[in-house]
């Protein structure tokens, strides 16, 4: 409590539940926070505050090509803001994503350079063996920090933070070494017919469709909404999912096993994430390569938790949020976008405080004072 004089200042624990409409009330002035914040960093250094926001909504919204380009940067990131969310839901800390997303770009790229398929395969059988193998490739590394968590309670941050690192260096030795294209950082290009299609690929039949890069792995990101949406708020397993991020100790005495949704939910998020990384190989880098990512694991922990946690609110953050990569790589200085992000997720987490708190005002009598 802090005393004014004439007034006080009580800090008090909330005992009921805030209305619905509360915590995304708090995340918008959160939001709103944090931009203005930037706004005076931007200032500070010389930039001009409301220029470079008009500048990032031209560049991200401005015409059909520009906001298909923004829907590029959205996909992977609407994929790893749902494997947050599934592992947030339960109270699992996954800070793994960007490794998980690593791994899934590994193993959609093993499909096409370890040579298993013939060149000239078709893409409806290049294109779903991807998909196996980069899903599958994310569920295997989520499946260890969840093993970890389930069988020895090893933080699943730490874990999953240094798994993060593991994968980097995992691609690396791949991408300099065993499928280094002429001793470059990077693999020889993948045939076309490994390439998710583009809508830019129908122009000829659809002329209103010429150069959008929107490619399917859109399709992928709205389907799997669906499905988590499906699995948490529709399906027996996604009710004990949510029992136990509420209340443990019930799921425990209800009988829910809890090491093994551990683990079942670590491979769910991590195939998300993998799946993310076979979306961004196949349908953008069409290769191998170190810098297919710009933490895009770390910034789907930002839509999470923006989201609140909620499968459709991921795609809307996901869309805003590629905007700012998107336009933020044209904004000076440098730098602009992540700080952004940066001081966003600040702002979030502070936010915090108004939902575990109420904030109460008391007059003082004379006597008091």
């Amino acid at each position: 409590m802090a005393d004014f004089g004439a007034f006080r200042i009580k800090i008090e624990s909330r005992l009921d539940t805030p209305p619905r409409w509360y915590p995304w009330l708090i995340s918008l002035l959160a939001i709103v926070v944090a931009l203005f914040l930037g706004g005076v960093i931007i200032a500070l250094v010389g930039g001009d505050p409301w220029r470079s926001y008009v500048h990032i909504a031209k560049a991200s919204f401005g015409s059909w090509g520009v906001f298909s380009d923004t829907m590029v940067k959205a996909i992977p990131l609407i994929l790893v803001g749902l494997a947050c969310t599934v592992a947030f839901r339960m109270k699992l800390w996954n800070i793994g994503a960007e490794g998980q997303f690593f791994l899934g770009a590994f193993g959609a790229s093993a499909v096409v350079l370890s040579g298993i398929l013939p060149e000239d395969a078709s893409r409806w059988v290049y294109i779903p063996l991807m998909m196996v193998a980069g899903i599958v490739a994310g569920a295997l590394w989520g499946f260890i920090p969840g093993y970890l968590k389930a069988r020895y309670n090893v933080n699943e941050v730490i874990s999953t933070l240094m798994l993060n690192y593991i994968a980097i260096a995992w691609n690396n030795f791949f991408i300099f070494g065993v499928w280094s294209e002429g001793g470059f950082q990077m693999s020889r290009t993948f045939p076309k017919n490994a390439w998710l299609p583009r809508l830019a690929d129908y122009a000829k039949a659809f002329p209103a469709l010429r150069g959008l890069t929107t490619h399917l792995g859109l399709l992928f990101g709205l389907l799997a909404t669906v499905l988590v949406w499906y699995v948490l708020y529709r399906s027996r397993w996604g009710y004990e999912i949510r029992l136990i991020g509420d209340n443990p100790q019930a799921a425990k005495y209800a009988g829910v096993n809890i090491h093994r949704n551990t683990v079942l939910v670590m491979m769910f998020s991590g195939a998300l994430a993998g799946l993310a990384g076979m979306s961004e190989i196949s349908g953008v880098v069409h290769r191998l390569q170190g810098a297919i990512s710009p933490g895009y694991g770390f910034t789907g922990i930002i839509i999470a938790w923006l989201a609140k946690l909620n499968p459709y609110a991921v795609v809307l953050v996901s869309v805003l949020f590629g905007a700012l990569i998107l336009a933020g790589r044209e904004i000076q200085p440098s730098g602009v976008p992540k700080m952004i992000q940066g001081i966003i997720l600040v702002c979030l987490i502070a936010s915090d405080f108004f939902l575990r708190y109420r904030i109460r005002i008391i007059r003082t009598t004379p006597q008091e004072a």
